[in-house]
């Protein structure tokens, strides 16, 4: 198992390469959206540094949303699932690869890329530190859920519209806990709860998910 999740890792870690657009996109909508709200609520420190936590953990459900429609669809449609899924207890494996490659390709460079936007809302370094512990935290999550949307809703006319309707309302515990660390913090207080929560959350879904992943997919492909 542990060989077949290292292959199917590194496969779509290449095909990405080789499919540079698909990859950026998500994160130049990332970088779009959060730049706007500072020119249209205006330069108020203040203001900046409360909307901030929200505005940024929203973008990155939004973002990860937005790539992960494609997670299944390609190899669904050429073929290849269909082919990895006759590797006798391959089907968990490939659950956990496609979240992991996502995580890589969209939830990790939205990690790096949070202390450049928490700068841009005028953030104190604590601050800072939180929003990026809760994302490192909450990110795998998202792409954990998105993979199990993804194959619940391949080949589905309009599978992309159903799939946010599925993911994003299992998704708002991760916002508020990830956004609440932030603002406990900016509030003097422990974020300790909120980080426990996120990584409950994480250790449950990275338990569950490949599971269900891997149902929806034996049923997609039957």
């Amino acid at each position: 198992m542990s060989g077949t999740f290292a292959v199917l890792v590194a496969r779509d870690l290449r095909l990405a390469a080789r499919r540079r657009v698909d990859v950026f996109l998500p994160i130049a909508f990332f970088t779009v959206a959060v730049s706007l709200f500072p020119l249209g609520v205006g330069p108020e420190p203040q203001v900046l540094r409360q909307i901030a936590p929200g505005v940024v953990w929203v973008a990155a459900l939004l973002a990860a949303m937005l790539s992960v429609t494609q997670l299944y669809a390609g190899d669904h449609a050429d073929g290849s699932l269909e082919q990895m899924m006759l590797v006798p207890g391959a089907r968990i494996p490939i659950a956990l690869a496609k979240a992991v490659s996502h995580w890589l390709l969209t939830g990790l460079p939205l990690v790096v890329a949070a202390p450049v936007f928490g700068l841009l809302f005028d953030m104190m370094p604590g601050s800072i530190a939180a929003l990026v512990a809760s994302l490192v935290l909450g990110t795998p999550v998202l792409s954990l859920l998105g993979g199990l949307g993804a194959a619940l809703t391949i080949g589905l006319r309009s599978g992309a519209v159903l799939l946010i309707l599925i993911i994003v309302p299992l998704c708002i515990p991760v916002l508020i806990f990830g956004a609440g660390a932030v603002t406990a913090v900016d509030a003097g207080l422990s974020a300790r709860g909120h980080y426990s929560l996120l990584a409950a959350l994480f250790i449950f879904m990275a338990i569950l998910c490949p599971i269900a992943t891997a149902a929806a997919l034996r049923i997609a492909t039957e």
